[in-house]
């Protein structure tokens, strides 16, 4: 077997193990999931080439689902609701590198959101790349995103 073929089987492996993973899993814990997937392949995405970027999407997808429905089990609708009303006022108000915080004193969960790079789309639309910060239990979960400005003035998560 080839470098590129095994290669291939360890990512492969891993996104099994991955949807293994997903079954039996609440509706937050699976969003989580899914979403820390996401941001774990792009965040993999970013590094090697060829083959080897392959297999760094793969790891950071299994690592980024594994965090994510870590996150996404123990958050429940108020503290996302937090999170989400702090995300929009984060992208519409916040200078870039400033941060503004989100707290639910029911569970004790907390976050921030920092926008990081402000810019404007080919297409028009000012976009904005952030980082949220979760904090569950003491622990620091960070994910990072993309969002754009719709037209209604609200901001739609891209990335």
């Amino acid at each position: 077997m080839t470098a590129y073929g095994s290669r291939m089987t360890a990512v492969l492996a891993a996104l099994f193990l991955l949807t293994g993973c997903i079954t039996g899993q609440g509706p937050k814990q699976t969003g989580g999931t899914f979403i820390g997937a996401g941001l774990g392949g792009l965040a993999g995405s970013q590094f090697g080439s060829g083959s080897g970027r392959l297999v760094a999407v793969g790891l950071g997808t299994l690592a980024g689902a594994l965090v994510g429905a870590e996150v996404g089990r123990s958050l429940d609708e108020a503290d996302k609701a937090y999170a989400y009303q702090t995300e929009q006022v984060a992208l519409e108000t916040v200078p870039t590198g400033s941060s503004v915080g989100w707290s639910n004193p029911d569970t004790g969960h907390a976050g921030t959101v920092t926008p990081t790079r402000t810019y404007q789309a080919p297409t028009g639309a000012y976009c904005r790349e952030y980082q949220h910060t979760v904090y569950v239990g003491g622990r620091a979960e960070n994910a990072y995103g993309t969002a754009c400005r719709q037209p209604d003035g609200s901001w739609q998560v891209v990335g």
